[in-house]
């Protein structure tokens, strides 16, 4: 089979549900490289190759490859050619979403191992971080998030009890403390700093790193109208994880 006659029958089955055809292009394309039929550093059929082959406009084709540039999956070199590019996971930066919805909609499998659930009390930067009192109860969480059984995230996140007085009770194998957070208090605002850090050997171990790794690491606050529900610090390894955002100029 051709690898237009592969891609044809990608876009089929991405035809199922109702989109935009240069959606179904890009799910099609999408498909072949989770598929192993596009590899990385593969070159991609040309844009007047693909109007040919495939009967979709010259437009159809060139907004489907350059999303799929700015998505990470293809790399285009001026003058050169499009290619597959090698993929990393990505995290959107301006965005907060469940990482077992990430990991999901990539077509993986999400694990958790939790490694400390327990109750502590508020040092002098932790209560300045929740507007509490020095000494004021707090909930605090660590845990590794898995993406196809590879370490990905390892998080630990400091939780208000007046917000979720139940956190210690729940499973967090079965489900992500973003999912319960945001079921019973709805994030209002937020805010991250992200900055390029050395995991601690610990942290190495976890992540299954080597020591010259670096990884990134954002640090994250978000609200419930008036009260800070969580203070949460995530850590990726560098080399498996990218940082995605998009914004548009407001006229």
């Amino acid at each position: 089979m051709s690898e237009y006659q592969r891609l044809s029958a990608m876009i089929r089955l991405a035809s199922d549900e109702p989109a935009p055809l240069y959606q179904q292009l890009k799910q099609g394309i999408i498909n072949l490289i989770r598929r192993g039929h596009w590899q990385p550093n593969q070159r991609v059929p040309s844009e007047s190759d693909l109007v040919s082959e495939l009967g979709v406009s010259r437009m159809t084709i060139n907004r489907a490859l350059r999303e799929l540039t700015t998505e990470g999956y293809l790399l285009r070199l001026q003058g050169v050619g499009t290619f597959v590019a090698e993929i990393k996971a990505f995290t959107p930066m301006l965005e907060v979403h469940n990482i077992a919805d990430e990991i999901e909609n990539r077509g993986h499998r999400h694990t958790s191992e939790v490694l400390l659930l327990r109750s502590e009390q508020a040092t002098a930067a932790t209560a300045q971080a929740f507007g509490l009192e020095i000494g004021a109860l707090l909930f605090r969480s660590r845990m590794v998030h898995f993406e196809n059984a590879l370490p990905v995230q390892l998080e630990d996140r400091l939780v208000n009890p007046q917000v979720a007085p139940l956190y210690l009770a729940q499973d967090f194998t079965r489900s992500t403390p973003f999912a319960y957070l945001t079921q019973i208090a709805p994030l209002t605002a937020g805010e991250h700093v992200v900055e390029a850090v050395n995991a601690s050997a610990e942290e190495q171990r976890l992540l299954h790193i080597d020591t010259t790794e670096p990884c990134l690491q954002i640090q994250r606050r978000t609200w419930h109208h008036q009260a800070v529900v969580t203070s949460a610090r995530l850590l990726y390894p560098g080399a498996r994880y990218k940082m995605f955002g998009r914004f548009q100029q407001q006229s």
